[in-house]
């Protein structure tokens, strides 16, 4: 009895240290995503660049991101691969062409080619990653997810703080930090990461796997519910910064400088690790489809409120832009969460980067749209057709709610 007390505590002890590795890797190595985006100021100053090309900055990224993640997704290469090398390989990569950016762009066009290349090296990262977890938690996985996905978010704010300390005026300096932030993760991936007691085995290659994903109707709906979160999710993250300092600057208040819109902006995607372990913790005693679909109609109102209260006193606009972070990420993890509780066993890595391409695929839209409608509708309505993926999303998750499959979620918590 006490043998097997101390060897449950082992395993405990085993798991929180694969957690803190690798949520540590994701963190740094998510670094890379918006250290372009988050001097777009400066760019824009010395490149001369227009908001289209501004825009190109971010989507390179995800369509570089796509990209990979299909490659993958039809090589099943996140199944055929051992996922700690995979990881580790492709953030050594997206840290070399992020550093490649400050010390030989000299433009947008080579700036928007190596977002494209980073956006690839990071296929290889984020779905590996949700594999390896997967592997070391079998209760619990809900939690252990939301912190991954926590961790990426705090990664993926990281250049805004960057920016803040130092970089506000020097752009190099932002992205020689990201890339140097990401090789350590890929240094910690490659030495520190082990995988998990409960990760499937490297599966053949099987070029019907991706059909049978396809097929799965209870897979389908967490992948819809997932696409909605993402319809909204990156659009929200690469335009809050400039809405906030259109926002301050309209307002006129001596504290709004754009120091404080930068700490507001990498405060509101910061929120997202927090919202996210919480919706984890959440979803592992509540049920997915509940916790998503609360999360889904929150970051949808707030698409809808966000246009009346541009230009108000940043005492009422702050509040509410971090109650948006901490929403629109929340739910995040637990689509992910769910494919690895009902995709095939032996083809996980393929399903979660199946998901992740399509997603990503859809931020592009929202992403080049935006300023689109910005500049028609002003702020005050710019955000509002984000809230139809939030809406379509929650939809999806109740309907998997009523599906029998959906007792493979949670425990049987649905």
């Amino acid at each position: 009895m006490i043998g097997s007390a101390r060897s449950a505590a082992a395993d405990r002890d085993q798991q929180r240290k694969a957690l803190l590795r690798l949520a540590l890797a994701e963190l740094l190595a998510m670094s890379l995503w918006f250290s372009a985006s988050a001097v777009v100021p400066e760019l824009t100053e010395e490149w001369g660049l227009d908001a289209g090309a501004a825009a190109w900055l971010t989507m390179s990224v995800q369509l570089g991101f796509v990209a990979g993640a299909l490659l993958s997704a039809v090589t099943t290469l996140a199944d055929l691969v051992n996922p700690r090398k995979l990881v580790a390989a492709s953030t050594l990569l997206g840290a070399a062409a992020t550093a490649a950016i400050a010390s030989f762009a000299s433009g947008a066009a080579m700036a928007i080619l190596l977002r494209f290349v980073t956006g690839m090296a990071l296929a290889g990262v984020y779905p590996p990653g949700m594999k390896i977890m997967a592997g070391w938690f079998r209760d619990r996985r809900g939690l252990a997810m939301g912190v991954m996905v926590g961790a990426l978010t705090v990664g993926s704010a990281a250049p805004h703080l960057l920016r803040v300390a130092g970089g506000i005026g020097d752009w190099r300096h932002v992205l020689y930090l990201s890339a140097g932030l990401a090789t350590a993760g890929g240094l910690i991936a490659l030495f520190g990461l082990q995988t998990g007691p409960y990760e499937a085995p490297t599966a053949p290659f099987d070029p019907r796997a991706v059909g049978r994903i396809l097929r799965d109707r209870a897979t389908m709906l967490a992948n819809a519910g997932y696409f909605g979160h993402m319809w909204e999710l990156y659009a929200v993250w690469t335009w809050i910064p400039l809405y906030l300092a259109a926002s301050f600057r309209q307002d006129g208040s001596e504290l709004t400088t754009p120091i404080f819109a930068g700490m507001i902006a990498f405060a509101t995607i910061a929120m997202g690790g927090p919202g996210a372990w919480a919706a984890g913790l959440a979803a592992d005693r509540s049920g997915r489809t509940a916790v998503t679909s609360l999360s889904m109609l929150i970051s949808g109102a707030c698409c809808l409120t966000a246009g009346f209260l541009f230009a108000t006193p940043a005492w009422l606009i702050t509040p509410f832009c971090l109650l948006w972070g901490f929403a629109i990420v929340a739910d995040s993890a637990q689509f992910s969460t769910c494919i690895t509780e009902l995709a095939e066993p032996a083809y996980v890595g393929t399903a979660l980067t199946l998901q992740t391409a399509v997603g990503f695929l859809l931020t592009t839209v929202t992403i080049r749209m935006l300023p689109v409608w910005q500049e028609r509708f002003g702020w005050d309505w710019a955000f509002a057709p984000l809230a139809i993926g939030p809406a379509i999303g929650t939809i999806a998750m109740l309907l998997l709610r009523r599906r029998p499959e959906a007792m493979r979620l949670a425990g049987g918590r649905r």
